[in-house]
């Protein structure tokens, strides 16, 4: 590669500003690349950029075929800068709103910052030109990002200036808007990240050409983006982190999930039910479950003890636990062996594998728990789960397990949300896989230890944890 800024564009029916676009960059004499990706433009804009990436070398196109999103533009775009080893990635529009003249001016700026934004609010009189509805949503978005995301920048344009030499890709992959939203939300990630912002004024003339594509249901998802972002900055801060260590992961080939918990694990919260039960998921998990799993860790195992989550999940309920004894996380999902990272970046051993087939040594750890992860099982493979827990566990060894049982508050909740959606609304929506198996009684969690060579040594239903969960105490045997 021999120039080292990237210049990103994306188009879709741009084809009456496209060849002066490249006019004016070309004009400029900068040691730059440009990368065009075209959303299958009906007015032949994709066609026209063939052409010009026939005539300049430093013209690269991509087709996509459809419509996609403008966040997933620009993400590809930045995937692909990364790739191609640039250093700065210029973003703006192609619709002479972003006028060409300012580009070697973030250039400059870039040299003491991380990222450069271009601002419309610094200039007095910038926006004078625009329409009231158009003025109306950008000062709205602007307010809303300042005062609940707490982020002064022009965090809603798209006129800014990646350095990518300083910034770690591993935010990317935190994002997860395919709109609009993309903008404030990879700004508020890297804001969340102490990288160093700086705004530089710019002035915005109206639309040369063309319409505004941006729609009132994009401001809508916008709205309602940054609704989450706001609550998951509250309950879960961590979950913005860049993981920036390369924990091991011990991966085991030919892992089949059924239930498809790679799925659970990585949605976007493009679905707003599933976005709204993710919040209550993480606000369940930090202030319900994490208190009462770290007492009863507390009583039951001791500080020198290495202990097995086994079914993992996001790991936020493991953040206190691990500040008393050794954790090693199990999870069938890579996606949540990510999450558990992001939320403890400081873990040592990260294991990929199955539940029913430990990597992990006979009588090799001092204990064992799971939270919510037996009820999607039948008996028999109950049975095989708990005979491969005896295996790994040492003579003596404790198992713990948050069971939820029937008629258990979080039980119930499920069913009756499940019922609303799919039965009156007609959505037909699984927020959490099946729950096949809920405990019922003590003396049932006696029959199904002991079935599996392990017996009971305690039995808890109450409200340490809101009735949400039957939490069994068991123990290997150790040999007579």
């Amino acid at each position: 590669m021999a120039n080292k800024t990237l210049i990103f564009i994306p188009t879709y029916n741009e084809g009456e500003n496209i060849g002066e676009i490249v006019r004016q960059l070309l004009a400029l004499n900068l040691d730059a690349d440009l990368l065009f990706i075209d959303d299958n433009s009906p007015d032949g804009t994709g066609n026209k950029l063939d052409l010009l990436a026939s005539k300049y070398s430093n013209i690269t196109v991509q087709h996509r075929s459809s419509k996609l999103g403008i966040g997933t533009a620009h993400k590809a775009g930045l995937q692909w800068a990364y790739e191609k080893g640039y250093q700065n990635l210029l973003t703006m529009d192609c619709d002479f709103t972003h006028s060409p003249d300012y580009i070697p001016e973030f250039i400059r700026h870039a040299e003491n910052a991380d990222i450069v934004v271009g601002s419309r609010y610094l200039q007095e009189g910038s926006l004078s030109t625009w329409d009231k509805k158009r003025l109306f949503l950008t000062r709205l978005g602007h307010f809303l990002t300042d005062k609940f995301l707490h982020m002064p920048y022009d965090a809603t344009g798209s006129f800014r200036l990646y350095r990518l030499d300083r910034l770690h890709k591993g935010f990317l992959g935190l994002i997860q808007s395919p709109g609009y939203s993309f903008f404030f939300e990879s700004l508020f990630i890297l804001h969340q990240n102490n990288y160093r912002i700086i705004e530089i004024p710019t002035h915005l003339p109206a639309r040369t050409y063309g319409h505004s594509k941006m729609k009132l249901s994009d401001a809508i998802q916008s709205l309602q983006q940054l609704g989450t972002l706001f609550f998951e900055r509250l309950i879960n801060p961590k979950k913005f982190q860049i993981p920036k260590m390369n924990n091991k992961i011990k991966m085991q080939d030919s892992i089949v999930d059924p239930q498809n918990w790679d799925e659970y694990w990585s949605r976007s919260g493009g679905k707003k039910s599933h976005a709204i039960y993710g919040l209550i998921a993480i606000f369940y998990r930090k202030f319900i479950i994490s208190p009462s799993l770290t007492k009863f860790t507390k009583k039951y195992f001791k500080p020198t003890d290495i202990i097995l989550h086994a079914g993992c999940g996001s790991g936020q309920v493991d953040i206190e636990v691990r500040k008393y004894t050794t954790v090693i996380p199990l999870d069938i999902s890579l996606e949540a062996l990510a999450l558990y990272q992001k939320s403890n970046p400081d873990t040592l051993e990260v294991l990929h594998g199955s539940i029913f087939n430990i990597p992990l040594q006979d009588s090799s750890i001092d204990g064992i728990y799971n939270l919510g992860v037996m009820e999607h099982f039948n008996p028999e493979e109950i049975h095989s789960i708990l005979t491969e827990f005896r295996r790994v566990l040492k003579p003596g060894g404790t198992v713990l397990l948050f069971w939820p049982p029937k008629f258990g508050i979080s039980v119930l909740a499920l069913k009756g949300i499940h019922f609303i959606l799919n039965n009156v609304l007609n959505k037909n929506i699984q927020l959490h896989p099946h729950e096949i198996t809920h405990i019922v009684s003590r003396k049932q969690a006696k029959t199904i230890l002991e079935y599996s060579g392990l017996q009971l040594k305690a039995y808890s239903f109450g409200i340490t944890d809101l009735f949400t969960h039957a939490i069994i105490i068991g123990e290997r045997k150790t040999a007579t």
